[in-house]
């Protein structure tokens, strides 16, 4: 039996949607419905009845289930203990981050951390702080990188500031704004083109909203939920947008947009990084290694 699919079983009959759990496995819809077609065909029974619309286990699978989360806890605390006995302790580290920890911030901890510890691999999914928060919960991965706690309570969680970032105010080199030369602008220049932004569930725009309340007074036309396509966007039109330093610098650089001084707003807004996981679970010694490691980084940063 394949002790993946049979996790994957537990978290089906969590969720209660092939589709929503697929996607949080970044695997497609009909891989997990073949894992559990090996499950039924393996052991003879139908585990979910698929003649009705909504999703409804066996009582058969109700069965599995409670004999599903035993395997899986014996499994897991056989592997750990045998760990004990291997020249080298193998471990998979998920880590679930928004653009700026994930793509500009963690890569280069990780690519450190990785060459001293040949033995441990890393799975990086970038999404929002709000999906990876969520992921966090759900134990779909070990640690998150997020600009923004937003909803959730911080006090579930043990942290790591990683990192500080500013917004800047984004254009096309080529913009009206710019068509002089000069970068500086009034707030109300801005106000005059459409503006876009990210989608609900980022901490980009979490912060944004809460320590730039002028936010309201934009153009609003457009939320994309991607970095890039935002970037792309504007520096192919009149929308103007809001962008973290670390990655608009990237971009200028690149020759894609130019950053904007406001003259009202010194500063738009300035927020940490943070890397976090949950509190209370246990953790294996190669994951303590690894926060441990982040720690002393961010003391040296």
């Amino acid at each position: 039996m394949n002790i993946e699919y049979l996790r994957n079983f537990i978290k089906l009959t969590e969720y209660k949607s092939f589709s929503d759990l697929a996607k949080d496995l970044s695997i497609t819809q009909s891989t997990l419905s073949y894992q559990i077609s090996q499950l039924e065909k393996e052991l003879n029974i139908v585990l979910i009845e698929r003649s009705t619309k909504r999703f409804k286990i066996t009582t058969a699978g109700t069965i599995l289930l409670k004999f599903a989360n035993r395997i899986i806890d014996l499994y897991d605390q056989g592997i750990q203990e045998l760990s004990k006995y291997k020249d080298q302790e193998y471990d998979t580290i998920i880590i679930s981050a928004s653009t700026i920890p994930g793509s500009h911030i963690l890569p280069k901890y990780i690519a450190e951390f990785r060459n001293k510890n040949p033995n441990i691999n890393f799975k990086v999914l970038i999404n929002n702080s709000q999906k990876s928060i969520e992921n966090l919960n759900k134990k779909l991965a070990d640690f998150a990188g997020i600009g923004s706690f937003l909803t959730f309570n911080k006090n579930d969680f043990d942290f790591i500031q990683i990192g500080e970032d500013q917004f800047k105010f984004i254009c096309a080199p080529t913009h009206d704004l710019v068509k002089n030369g000069n970068i500086t602008v009034k707030f109300e220049d801005l106000l005059k083109y459409p503006f876009v932004w990210r989608e609900k569930g980022s901490g980009m725009r979490d912060t944004f909203c809460q320590q730039f309340p002028d936010y309201r007074k934009l153009n609003i036309e457009l939320e994309i939920n991607d970095n890039d396509s935002i970037i792309s966007t504007v520096s192919e039109s009149n929308y103007i947008s809001i962008m973290s330093e670390i990655m608009a610098k990237k971009a200028e650089n690149a020759g894609l947009i130019k950053m904007l001084e406001v003259n009202e707003h010194q500063i738009i807004v300035k927020r940490p990084l943070f890397f976090i996981r949950k509190k209370e679970v246990e953790w294996s010694d190669q994951k303590k290694n690894f926060w441990n490691y982040i720690i002393q980084k961010s003391k040296k940063k």
